[in-house]
């Protein structure tokens, strides 16, 4: 059984905005499953991505972004609630794929042959897959993780679910989700019409001061700490801060297009801004941390923030101006 029975990981192409002629062709994983689990269905993903300006400094890290459930249902009619685990994981994956539902899982990247090179075989690491199919009896699993849809099997499904795990180990209680889909999707109309009122409500609650100009202002000295520990915690840092940021925005940019390009030229150009200067940023970060020189990062955001100021203006006068055409 499939929950969508036409998909098939030999063939499947990701969406365009996993393409990998963007600046950030991966996000997080939560994201980038829903924009593949959306586009398989024939939805536009740009859709849901007004969330993207409620994005906070938040100390150690820029928030990991994720759809709001409620968007989803707003926008697509989709309903993802949590999924009580009280018996293996697998069989209620496989009562849901019954019913013509997701389920979402947070498991172990180690055994995902997507991440080779990575985390595959290498390091564990949480993460969020989406299961299309699942085969008890022959060990397969056919699955939506970060930018694409795959295939496992055999000993990987094995160690996915922890099937040779010693008697008396911890139960394997993954957090999960599940998706309901309607019956039927919105007219395009109706979706786009439901974007733009996200948009302002989001809009709304956009951090009351520069996340990114926060963020600037601790950089040098975290980066000093970052180059303390080993080289792997360079990678975990720069997902969490740089990575988040500008994948955010680049994501933004795409939003804005979609609802209507001509609207929005100046805060798309300010949201792609952001999202250049995070990438830059990022190579002067390894830089640093390998020579052991901080002070080329204390401006290194500088143009971000600006952007940052100059995008929320633009967006403020931009939605006044409907607002009252409307």
């Amino acid at each position: 059984m499939k929950v969508f029975p036409a998909l098939d990981p030999k063939t499947y192409q990701p969406h365009p905005l996993h393409s990998a002629e963007r600046m950030w062709p991966e996000t997080n994983c939560y994201v980038d499953l829903w924009i593949e689990v959306l586009a398989a269905q024939g939805l536009a993903p740009e859709a849901m991505l007004g969330f993207t300006l409620t994005q906070d400094f938040e100390g150690d890290q820029f928030t990991f972004f994720k759809v709001p459930l409620e968007d989803l249902e707003t926008l697509y009619g989709i309903r993802v609630t949590e999924l009580a685990i009280f018996d293996r994981p697998e069989l209620h994956v496989v009562e849901q794929v019954g019913r013509g539902r997701l389920a979402l899982l947070e498991l172990d990247s180690y055994y995902l042959p997507d991440t080779r090179g990575l985390t595959y075989g290498l390091e564990h690491g949480k993460t969020t897959v989406a299961v299309n199919r699942l085969d008890l009896e022959a060990r397969e699993l056919d699955y939506f993780h970060n930018g694409g849809f795959f295939h496992l099997a055999g000993d990987d499904f094995d160690g996915l679910f922890q099937m040779n795990a010693d008697v008396d180990a911890l139960p394997f209680l993954p957090y999960t989700e599940f998706a309901k889909f309607p019956v039927m999707y919105p007219a395009s109309k109706d979706l786009r019409e439901a974007a733009w009122k996200l948009l302002r409500h989001h809009f709304a609650r956009r951090p009351a001061a520069n996340p990114i100009r926060a963020f600037a202002e601790v950089f040098p000295v975290q980066v000093e700490r970052v180059a303390e520990r080993d080289f792997g915690f360079f990678h975990k840092y720069a997902f969490n801060t740089l990575r988040q940021l500008g994948a955010n925005f680049e994501l933004l940019a795409s939003h804005l297009e979609w609802l209507n390009g001509g609207n929005f030229p100046e805060a798309q150009s300010q949201a792609l801004k952001i999202s250049e200067v995070a990438k830059s940023t990022q190579f002067q970060l390894a830089r640093a941390v390998t020579r052991k020189k901080f002070e080329p990062l204390k401006t290194a955001l500088d143009p971000a923030a600006e952007a940052w100021d100059v995008l929320m203006a633009d967006l403020a006068r931009t939605l006044d101006r409907k607002r009252e055409a409307a």
